[in-house]
Formats: C-alpha cells, sequence, structure tokens
C-alpha cells in the first residue's frame, strides 16, 4: 500500500474513531435520560391515590400511544426542525422572546429520550407487576417506611426482572444514534459515509462501522449476564428434572 494511502486511511480511521465517541456519548447520555424517564412514569403509576392515578394513567396512554406509534426518526426531525420554534412559543407565554437553534446532537437527545422512555416505563412497570404482593405486604408488616421498602426491598427484585428488556432497549439506543445522521450530527455512520465516498472504499468503512456496533452490544451482552448472575444471588433456581430422586 502506498504510504500517502496509508497515511489517509489512519486519518479516516481516526476520523471514525471521533465519531464513535459521539456516538457513545449520545447513546449513554440518551439511554440514562430514558431510563429516568421511564423509571420516573412507572413509579408515578403506582400512587395509592385515585384521582390522581387516573390521570397519571389518562396521561401516560396519550403519552404512550404518540411516542410508541410514531417511527424515531419523525420524532427526531420534530425536535431539529421545530424544537426551536416550540421552545420559543413557550417563553412567549410567560412573556419571554428567546431564539433557540436545536442541535443535531440536542434533537437526537430529546427523540431518544421521549420515544425510549416509553418502552423504558413498560418494562420497568412490568416488573413491578411481576414482584410478588406478599413482598409489599411483609414490608408493611414490619413497619418498614415505604421509601425504605422500596429502595431495600422492592427495586433491587425490579432490576433483576426489568434487567433484560432494559438491556434489548439499550441495544436499540445505541442502533437509533445512527439515524440522527440524518439530522446532520457528525457520528460514526455519517463519517463512515464520508470517508466511503470520499476514497471510493464503502465496503472498508462500512464494515468497519458494523464492527463497532456489533462488538459494543457483544460486550454488553456480557457485562448484562455478569449482573445477571449477581443480582440472582440469593435467589431460588429450579431443579432438573430427575435429580436428587
Amino acid at each position: 500500500m502506498p504510504a500517502m494511502l496509508l497515511h489517509d486511511l489512519i486519518g479516516y480511521l481516526e476520523q471514525l474513531l471521533g465519531g464513535a465517541v459521539i456516538t457513545v456519548e449520545l447513546a449513554v447520555s440518551g439511554y440514562v435520560l430514558a431510563l429516568s424517564v421511564g423509571v420516573t412514569w412507572a413509579l408515578l403509576r403506582q400512587t395509592r391515590n385515585r384521582v390522581a392515578r387516573a390521570i397519571v394513567l389518562g396521561v401516560w396512554r396519550v403519552y404512550a400511544s404518540i411516542f410508541m406509534s410514531v417511527p424515531s426518526v419523525l420524532v427526531l426531525f420534530l425536535f431539529f426542525f421545530g424544537g426551536g420554534t416550540l421552545v420559543g412559543a413557550l417563553c412567549g407565554l410567560v412573556g419571554l422572546k428567546a431564539r433557540v437553534d436545536v442541535s443535531p446532537f440536542v434533537a437526537g437527545l430529546a427523540a431518544l429520550t421521549i420515544v425510549q422512555g416509553a418502552y423504558s416505563a413498560e418494562v420497568v412497570a412490568g416488573a413491578i407487576r411481576n414482584v410478588p404482593r406478599g413482598q409489599f405486604e411483609a414490608a408493611r408488616a414490619l413497619g418498614i417506611r415505604p421509601y425504605q421498602a422500596w429502595w431495600y426491598v422492592i427495586l433491587p427484585q425490579v432490576a433483576r426482572l426489568a434487567l433484560p428488556g432494559l438491556v434489548n432497549i439499550w441495544v436499540s439506543v445505541l442502533k437509533d444514534t445512527s439515524l440522527v445522521a440524518l439530522a446532520g450530527l457528525n457520528e460514526l455512520v455519517a463519517r463512515s459515509r464520508t470517508a466511503a465516498g470520499a476514497t471510493k472504499e464503502p465496503f472498508l468503512f462500512f464494515i468497519a462501522a458494523a464492527l463497532f456496533f456489533i462488538v459494543f452490544s457483544s460486550v454488553t451482552l456480557k457485562l448484562s449476564s455478569r449482573l445477571e448472575r449477581r443480582l440472582d444471588r440469593g435467589t431460588a433456581r429450579p431443579v432438573a428434572a430427575g435429580r436428587g430422586a
């Protein structure tokens, strides 16, 4: 390989590495915010006040029906092209004049948070429903304060039950970061496309981008398996048929 070609290749690979950093930053930020939204929604749905519960469920149905039905890329475009206008209108309601330009990163972050937050809420709420009701009753019978019961008794079990679903959401968030390239974010996929067009070597750079997602997802699955084993400590495991007979 000529020296100049090798130099150019190293330069493009360095650009891909910079794009990968942006991809990871967007994925981690989006996942943390989506998980926060999901946990908040799931906990709000556990309120015992009938009026508050009816309001929360009503708002939740509207929120979930919209953002679990609309493609993520449309939500992204909504925030990218209309987010500044929306913020300006909200500021106008309180007598403030503001001009806001929404960057591709912020638009992507908002879209990932809202869309994946809806799915996270379903996963966490489902895990809460699967915690045996006797756990709640036992905590009340022992006089444990509600917030202590949730923190020390309920949430550890919810984490174990919700882990597989939350891992799937993380992988989905990681893959959906590529959509933000459509709004102009110079992340991994966008830089791969640029390098492929400049060098006429699409196979090389697109395979490199694909390997990043494959490796990152594989590491995620391995770490989640370790975390699952840790959360499963002390839980009863089914005994295989025929053993102990």
